[in-house]
């Protein structure tokens, strides 16, 4: 508890930012002799000049870090600093990386296999099913997936990697306490219980929309790569994918509808280089680390997907695979007349799960 009081003491004193800290932390080694040191060695120190030099010797807000403390040990909260063996490894190699996290639920080594996963809160059926899909493949190889806990896109990847038995770390842009939005509270906590939900913000902090910006920044440095699942023109995952090229990871997106707005984003990234993903493989084969891990046996997890069909939707979409099957054969396999077929198989194909092709040939998408 002596440790946290000097990094909360650090985090807390104005002007220093996260640059700042690290190389405090670089020239002192820990945060406690940051403290001691004189005004003049403090502004030896790159990014340190006069202004926060005397803010660091003039700090003596110590009854917020003791009120701090004592509500993280009230809510069974821990604090992980750049030094700790329990920092992010992939995080700690960012140009500035946060001092200190907040930490509810455990980092654990095979989380350095980590993919984010983001996309627009306003997402549509397909890009649920998509995030569905991309999630439980990659958390069902042992990958675990990042992403900020949002509506839409977000939470989807969170609950499709909980469902697969695999890991999955939320980053937030609020205090670890402040649980946005709020209908997620049992995402929340299946998320602490089967990975991790951290931030960078003080406890209490409100969601404000400046703190996205920077939470983005660690979703992208906790993974070795960035998917955007569906964000329009003006996006915060475009934010974390311009975070993840800075940061050298590799950037993924999945296209979508030219007519829609939530495709603008996406095929944008693809326009400008960012890997265009048709299936899990794409991902995997891009990243060494990911190519040692148990190949997929298919590129579709039709049970999550069946799940949110309608019942003639079901019964047509289990008639095909991923080898084309002709009209006649559906009809004939659902039992439907051709109307009702035809007409399921429009609706799937407009969801994106079905793909069209010539001589009246369907076949799953393979996204």
């Amino acid at each position: 508890m002596e440790e946290w009081k000097y990094w909360l003491g650090l985090n807390f004193v104005p002007g220093v930012g996260d640059v700042g800290s690290k190389n405090l932390i670089s020239r002192f080694q820990n945060p406690k002799a940051v403290f001691e040191a004189s005004i003049k060695a403090l502004e030896g120190v790159e990014g340190i000049g006069e202004k926060a030099a005397q803010s660091i010797k003039n700090f003596s807000d110590w009854e917020r870090v003791d009120s701090e403390i004592q509500n993280l040990k009230r809510l069974g909260f821990k604090l992980v600093s750049i030094i700790g063996r329990d920092y992010p490894k992939n995080l700690s190699k960012i140009y500035y990386p946060p001092s200190i996290l907040y930490l509810h639920g455990e980092i654990c080594a095979s989380d350095e296999l980590a993919i984010a996963i983001v996309g627009t809160r306003a997402a549509d059926r397909y890009g649920r099913l998509v995030a569905d899909n991309l999630a439980s493949e990659l958390a069902s190889m042992g990958i675990t997936i990042v992403s900020g806990m949002a509506r839409g896109i977000d939470s989807a990847a969170h609950a499709a990697a909980l469902k697969s038995g695999g890991r999955t770390i939320a980053v937030l842009g609020s205090g670890l306490d402040v649980i946005y939005p709020p209908e997620n509270k049992n995402l929340y906590n299946q998320i602490s219980e089967h990975g991790a939900v951290i931030s960078e913000f003080p406890l209490g902090s409100d969601p404000d929309a400046v703190n996205f910006p920077k939470r983005n920044r660690i979703i992208s440095g906790l993974a070795l790569g960035v998917v955007v699942i569906q964000a329009p023109e003006k996006s915060g995952a475009l934010i974390t994918a311009s975070f993840a090229l800075e940061q050298n990871r590799e950037v993924f997106a999945v296209p979508g509808n030219i007519g829609s707005r939530l495709s603008c984003g996406t095929n944008a990234l693809i326009k400008g280089g960012a890997k265009l993903v048709a299936s899990v493989e794409d991902i995997v084969s891009e990243i060494d680390a990911f190519r040692r891990l148990k190949p997929i046996e298919s590129a579709v997890v039709i049970g999550p997907i069946l799940e949110r069909l309608n019942e003639d939707e079901k019964r047509v979409f289990s008639t095909l695979g991923n080898e084309p099957i002709h009209i006649d054969d559906i009809i004939t396999q659902s039992g439907f007349e051709s109307g009702r077929v035809l007409s399921t198989l429009l609706s799937l194909e407009l969801e994106g799960l079905i793909t069209q092709l010539p001589g009246k040939m369907f076949r799953l998408s393979r996204f």
